[in-house]
């Protein structure tokens, strides 16, 4: 008997979100390596560093999208989304960032990261607090319909306020804003496309769009001094690079100039000049310069193709999906996905003011790549289940 039209279509859903993902791991691992070489070189004689512990980091990653695909891993997939064991969820992400403050490891003057004893690798509990958030609010949805069909103000605070309180300990005790926004921005779409209440939407959006606008407008009036706070300083080097360049402009400019550089096609890969030391942190949040420098604007414009080729296949994964909690772990993924691009790209070509955010799949760390592919192993596990349905 043939496959039915159905079951096809989420086969090749599945197959193209699994190929698009391998594509930008391999094409991650050649931009890591091309970007970090040299730095590696420099600092322990070792050129392979980044990519070892890297390929390391994916290696586990794929290792936990097959045990997801297992029947064990259904079993877990529906169990941490129970209503017995999110709010224990959300409860262990909380610790694990508060534990930081007792035994994490200082990194650039930030207590962000878990040694693993023994090894070179660490572990950053931020990332372990946005799958918690996804799962914490899909199981919501599902358990309680009643917050999809009315925006009652009790049923939003429901959503809103646990990720908001995770949030908050991520930006206090780690000083990690970004990762605090990346947060929010999960929670405020997952909620967007749950409650219907539109006015409720306009209004937050409103209230955001002006508080922003009058902090931006009374941070150009303020003179530059180091009795500003940090993020402030950040924000007017932003808006003038060119007149900081020992207080934080040089990093985006170089990245402008790497960007400009590249022109249409690019140097080559492996041929960039801005990466040999006059770019800090190139392998990690400043690698798209690096591919722009490498590829050109066309290397450029097919990767950001590419993530939006996976975008759009967990956006058709999640219109196909009939069951609400598999639906909402789906999209609360895609959302993920599409912020973190968005907040890179924006960084590096200088529309927003530096955050610290990697680009997914192709920055360095091992944290962000392994927690990643563990999101993307539910994902995997939501097509499987469809197909499943479909037999």
């Amino acid at each position: 008997m043939s496959k039915s039209p159905v079951k096809k279509r989420d086969i090749s859903l599945m197959l193209s979100l699994a190929l698009i993902t391998l594509g930008l791991l391999i094409w991650g691992l050649f931009m890591i390596f091309s970007s970090s070489a040299y730095n590696g070189g420099a600092e322990s004689a070792d050129t392979f560093h980044y990519l070892r512990t890297q390929l390391i980091a994916e290696f586990a990653g794929i290792i936990v999208i097959m045990i997801f695909l297992t029947p064990a891993g259904k079993w877990m997939f529906e169990f941490i989304g129970s209503n017995k064991f999110r709010i224990l969820l959300l409860m262990a992400a909380a610790v694990s960032v508060i534990m930081l403050k007792f035994f994490g490891i200082s990194v650039n003057g930030a207590i962000r990261w878990y040694k693993i004893p023994g090894t070179s690798i660490s572990v950053q509990p931020a990332e372990f607090v946005k799958i918690a958030v996804i799962i914490y609010l899909a199981g919501m949805v599902a358990d309680y319909p009643i917050l999809g069909r009315v925006g009652r103000f009790k049923g939003y605070l429901t959503l809103f306020v646990p990720p908001l309180i995770l949030a908050g300990l991520v930006y206090v005790i780690t000083d990690n804003l970004s990762s605090a926004i990346i947060i929010m921005g999960i929670t405020m779409l997952m909620i967007f496309v749950t409650i219907k209440d539109i006015k409720v939407h306009a209004a937050l959006a409103g209230i955001v769009a002006v508080l922003l606008t009058w902090y931006l407008s009374r941070v150009s009036q303020m003179e530059y001094s180091a009795d500003i706070g940090y993020r402030t300083r950040r924000i007017m080097v932003w808006l003038n690079p060119e007149a900081h360049l020992r207080d934080g402009g040089f990093q985006p400019l170089q990245a402008l100039y790497a960007i400009g550089s590249g022109g249409l096609t690019g140097k080559g890969i492996g041929r960039s000049i801005q990466k040999l030391g006059t770019i800090p942190e190139v392998h990690n949040d400043m690698i798209f310069s690096v591919i722009c420098e490498e590829t050109g604007l066309i290397g450029a414009a097919l990767l950001i193709l590419v993530f939006f080729a996976m975008i759009f296949v967990m956006y058709l994964i999640a219109a196909r999906t009939v069951d609400i909690y598999g639906k909402m772990v789906v999209l609360g993924v895609m959302f993920h996905i599409a912020i973190q691009v968005s907040l890179n790209i924006m960084v590096v070509t200088g529309l927003m003011p530096n955050t610290g955010v990697g680009l997914p799949f192709i920055s360095y760390g091992g944290s962000s790549v392994l927690f990643l592919l563990a999101e993307l192993g539910m994902v995997f596990l939501v097509v499987k289940e469809n197909i499943t349905r479909h037999v």
